[in-house]
């Protein structure tokens, strides 16, 4: 079997459980906000979050939109649903602010999650977290969640000036990690732009299909659960 030295473990969904840990701060939002004088059914509001949010990280990541667009955007899609209520950006931003200290404050990993960074490090693997997320709202999942000491170096896209799956960012890894490509494996739970990014970059590549989505050719391996994760490494 092939031998590894250093890991890029995507950390949205695939050991942060992010929508488990969003779908709370959501509603806790909608609280907060007192979205009930608007929605007469809340499903209305968390249905069109969800569907405004999948799009618009799908084209962040693509580099087609910007940060600030998606963050006004995706609040602003789900609130024009509501009945009588006065839609403005400064509201889409502060509704943005209070979800997102809602969802970083929470410590909710993926089953497996704590179990696996111990034995990856126990195997002494070189760990690098590679992520799309926002620079402060990772580092506060990081801590709230207890993962931080698991890696070598945090490697965020704001940083990279570019997006997975982008060639940019996964030269951007490697060279700030010090890793080589031949000896690198990546593993994510996004199909795009976890596995085909890193694919195209030159390094293998184990899918965490959390979503059972149906897959090309293209991962080295695939999992159903993280600890399968560690017959192969």
């Amino acid at each position: 079997m092939k031998q590894y030295r250093d890991l890029f473990i995507d950390f949205d969904d695939t050991l942060y459980d992010t929508y488990g840990n969003a779908v709370m701060a959501l509603s806790e939002t909608f609280d907060a906000f007192h979205l009930e004088r608007y929605f007469a059914d809340p499903k209305v509001f968390y249905d069109a979050y969800w569907a405004a949010n999948i799009d618009l990280w799908s084209r962040y990541s693509k580099g087609e939109i910007t940060r600030p667009y998606l963050i006004v955007e995706r609040f602003r899609r789900p609130l024009s649903a509501g009945k009588g209520l006065d839609v403005t950006e400064q509201l889409c931003l502060e509704m943005s602010d209070r979800f997102l200290d809602f969802c970083s404050s929470k410590p909710g990993v993926v089953e497996g999650a704590h179990e696996l960074m111990d034995y990856l490090k126990q195997k002494g693997y070189r760990m690098h977290m590679c992520s799309n997320g926002f620079h402060e709202v990772q580092y506060k999942k990081l801590a709230a969640c207890g993962l931080r000491s698991y890696f070598d170096t945090i490697i965020l896209s704001e940083d990279a000036g570019a997006n997975k799956p982008s060639p940019l960012y996964f030269d951007y890894a490697l060279k700030v990690s010090g890793a080589d490509k031949a000896t690198t494996l990546m593993i994510g739970d996004n199909l795009q732009t976890d596995i085909a990014g890193a694919h195209q970059a030159g390094l293998d590549t184990i899918l965490f299909n959390r979503w059972k989505v149906e897959h090309s050719d293209v991962p080295t391996h695939i999992v159903a659960t993280l600890s399968e994760i560690m017959n192969i490494l």
